[in-house]
C-alpha cells in the first residue's frame, strides 16, 4: 500500500502468498500458462496515486461542467425489508438546472413523475385507470424516496460526483483500491454512507473513461453484503430536451 492510503495489487492475494522463493514457484512463472493468466486478469492501477484520484476527480467535475442535459435507462436493484432484491427500471431524464423526469418502466409501467413543479414539488402522474390524476408531494416525501435517506431531488450525476469526490478524500475509511479494465475504472472504497448518517458503506463506482461520467454504483454492508446497485444503462448526453418533457399538461 502506498503512503496515500492508495491500495496497489497486480496479483491475486493467494499468488501473492507464494511469490518470493522456491523452485516451482519460479517454473510456474516463467511458464506461458502464468504470462497467459496475468493478460486475462482486470489491471489494477499499478501506480495509481491520490494524485491520480484527484486527476480523475477533475474529469469528471470537467465532463459535467459541459452537460445541459442527459437520458439513461437506471436499473435499481435494492435489498428490501424482506431482505430479498428488488428491482426498479426507469427511464430519467435531466436538465440543468435541477428539471427531472421519470418515466417508470417497472413496477408501475407508466408512471410518470417530474420535478419541480411552479411551487418546487414532485408531480407525479399515475399509470392505467388513474392517469387522469397528477399528485403533487414535496420533494422529501416518504413516497419519493429513492432508497433509504435519499430524496428524489438528490438524484442528479452532479450529486453523485460531489458525493464519489468525498467517499475518495475525506470520508474513506482505510484504502481505496482502483482498476482499470475495458475503457473503465473501478473505485472500491469504505466510506460514511451518501445518504445515511452514521452508516458506513462499501462503495464501488464504475466510471466511463470516454465519458468521464460515473455509469455504475454499488453498496454493500462493510462485510460485502450486497444492499443496492444503480446502473446508468444507455448514457446519452447534451441530446437537447426541451423544457416542455418536464410539464404534464402544462405543469
Amino acid at each position: 500500500m502506498s503512503s496515500s492510503g492508495v491500495r496497489v495489487s497486480i496479483f491475486p492475494h493467494k499468488l501473492q502468498s507464494l511469490i518470493g522463493g522456491g523452485y516451482i514457484v519460479k517454473m510456474y512463472l516463467a511458464s506461458p500458462i502464468f504470462f497467459l493468466f496475468v493478460c486475462l486478469l482486470p489491471t489494477w492501477a499499478a501506480g495509481w496515486t491520490a494524485s491520480d484520484t484527484m486527476s480523475l476527480l477533475n474529469k469528471m467535475e470537467s465532463a459535467y461542467v459541459g452537460i445541459e442535459d442527459y437520458q439513461t435507462r437506471l436499473e435499481i436493484k435494492a435489498r428490501g425489508r424482506d431482505g430479498s432484491l428488488k428491482t426498479k427500471k426507469v427511464l430519467y431524464t435531466f436538465k440543468k438546472p435541477e428539471w427531472i423526469r421519470l418515466d417508470f418502466e417497472s413496477p408501475h409501467r407508466g408512471m410518470v413523475l417530474v420535478y419541480p413543479d411552479r411551487k418546487g414539488k414532485a408531480v407525479v402522474r399515475p399509470s392505467g385507470w388513474a392517469r387522469f390524476l397528477k399528485l403533487r408531494l414535496a420533494p422529501d416525501s416518504f413516497l419519493l424516496k429513492v432508497s433509504s435517506g435519499q430524496r428524489i431531488d438528490q438524484t442528479d450525476l452532479g450529486l453523485l460526483i460531489k458525493n464519489i469526490s468525498q467517499s475518495l478524500t475525506n470520508r474513506h475509511h482505510g484504502q481505496v483500491e482502483a482498476e482499470e479494465k475495458a475503457g473503465h475504472i473501478r473505485l472500491r472504497v469504505l466510506a460514511d454512507n451518501h445518504f445515511r448518517k452514521g452508516i458506513v458503506t462499501r462503495y464501488q463506482f464504475l466510471i466511463d473513461g470516454r465519458l468521464w461520467l460515473p455509469v455504475e454504483v454499488e453498496e454493500s454492508t462493510p462485510d460485502g453484503i450486497l444492499e443496492r446497485l444503480v446502473v446508468f444503462r444507455s448514457l446519452r448526453v447534451n441530446i437537447g430536451v426541451p423544457d416542455s418533457f418536464f410539464q404534464l399538461n402544462g405543469g
